[in-house]
């Protein structure tokens, strides 16, 4: 694992076509904000882990593989919208 500091406003690239910025600092967390492809699928690790679940009941009781993108957007309907964040106009 790579740990790194990063502070307000400052990011890190991955893969060359990922940007993760931290947008805010409080109490509660750290805010995130992921810039990246729309092909490049990007989860908390508590969905990414719920889909791969449902993967598995689906392909074990179909007795089918299911492909992740068929449980990605049932979980995606559930959930509630996320709000995006649009880039900041340069001074």
């Amino acid at each position: 694992m790579l740990v790194i500091t990063r502070k307000l406003d400052q990011s890190i690239i991955i893969n060359g076509n990922v940007e993760v910025v931290v947008t805010g600092l409080g109490k509660d967390g750290v805010r995130l904000g992921i810039i990246a492809p729309r092909e490049v699928e990007v989860h908390r690790r508590e969905v990414f882990d719920a889909i791969a679940e449902a993967n598995r009941a689906a392909a074990a009781s179909a007795g089918t593989q299911v492909p992740i993108q068929d449980a990605a957007a049932l979980l995606r309907a559930r959930s509630p919208k996320v709000r995006t964040v649009k880039d900041k106009p340069t001074s």
